[in-house]
């Protein structure tokens, strides 16, 4: 196994784990929130800046990097990694969520799925044994399985059948995986229903991936919902296998993946909403633009220690969105993943406390104020 889950610590007050994530680029105490290199990048960010506002482990997309720059510029690098100069670890996605964020220019059939490339209009086709081979090019540390993510509210009938082609999926991606310094990820779905979530698991759980994955959830659904499925699946994940809750990365929802037992966690949101200048603060998200902060000469976060908040005033953020610099987009990026990985790092300490339902109260007494 390339990649290795420890267990360390078992919080008291509410069953969340604090481990290390042994792999070939490093070890990483868990939980963990990975931030989002789509295409090859954090958006805004190079290299250097990534490093500070993550832990050393990334994430990036097998569709969009398989579209382009393509296999045959990535293999000349012998991986993404050095392609894009990242000296950490990294994850791919297998391309499995654009089967339902590109849904209206899709087909599924039980080979694998015929796309329309989303900005030229190519006929495009991908199998779950093209997404591992070009995973295997792509030389990430860890890969993941081929899979359909159904819309949450689908009916039970078209989930029982979507959960079984996934599994099906899953079983010829495995057996075609061939990059031995590479591990890969078995993907769990089933949408609401309980039961089809309980099969999907221990179907997966047969294959013997080196870890699991919960897809198919922040598609919609309600926090309630979400809930829901991470409690019934929170006993019966292994203890010894990592477990990543794909797609997720609200500070609200990552303290509701990590007392569910979750380890792993990654979101474009804290990008994507630094790009509309929208910035977490301890006293909750704000709106830079606002015109209250034209002439606010206080940092973004007065507690936080980023370079951002110990440089630039709220007023100098706010001028830069008016006037439409991409150094706004830049600076507000930074400071929201690094916001990010500091809440996880606090979530690690109280953990290993037994005292995370104490700290998620006094974070969510101050976060949800607003």
């Amino acid at each position: 196994m390339n990649v290795k889950y420890e267990l360390k610590h078992i919080c008291k007050q509410t069953g969340a784990r604090f481990g290390l994530l042994h792999t070939p680029s490093g070890t990483f105490e868990t939980p963990i929130f990975m931030p989002v290199g789509t295409q090859a990048t954090v958006k805004t960010l190079d290299v250097a800046e990534i490093a500070e506002v993550s832990e050393g482990l990334i994430l990036s997309n097998t569709y969009h990097l398989w579209l382009q720059p393509g296999t045959e510029i990535i293999q000349h690098y012998q991986g993404v990694k050095n392609f894009m100069c990242w000296p950490g670890a990294l994850l791919t996605d297998s391309g499995g969520f654009q089967v339902f964020s590109l849904s209206s220019i899709r087909t599924i059939t039980e080979e694998g799925v015929h796309f329309r490339h989303h900005k030229s209009g190519e006929k495009l086709f991908m199998s779950p044994e093209d997404s591992i081979r070009v995973q295997a090019i792509l030389n990430a540390d860890i890969a993941m399985s081929f899979d359909e993510c159904p819309p949450f509210d689908s009916d039970y009938t078209y989930m029982k059948e979507s959960v079984a082609r996934t599994l099906r999926w899953a079983k010829r991606g495995q057996a075609v995986h061939a990059n031995e310094n590479q591990s890969l990820f078995g993907i769990v779905q089933g949408g609401p229903y309980l039961d089809l979530r309980e099969y999907s698991l221990n179907e997966t759980l047969k294959m013997g991936f080196e870890g699991i994955a919960i897809g198919g959830l922040s598609v919609g659904e309600t926090k309630a919902e979400m809930h829901r499925v991470l409690h019934h699946l929170k006993p019966l994940l292994p203890k010894h296998l990592p477990h990543y809750l794909m797609g997720v990365g609200t500070p609200e929802d990552l303290f509701t993946g990590v007392e569910n037992g979750i380890d792993m966690f990654d979101c474009v949101n804290p990008t994507r909403l630094a790009r509309h200048g929208s910035a977490y603060t301890y006293d909750g998200r704000i709106s830079i633009k606002a015109a209250k902060f034209e002439a606010d000469h206080t940092p973004l976060d007065s507690e936080c220690e980023c370079k951002v908040c110990k440089t630039y005033t709220r007023s100098y953020l706010r001028h830069l969105f008016k006037a439409e610099e991409a150094l706004g987009q830049r600076l507000v990026s930074y400071h929201n993943l690094y916001f990010l990985k500091r809440l996880m790092q606090s979530m690690r300490t109280a953990i290993q406390n037994d005292a995370l339902a104490d700290f998620k109260k006094q974070f969510s007494d101050r976060f949800n104020t607003k």
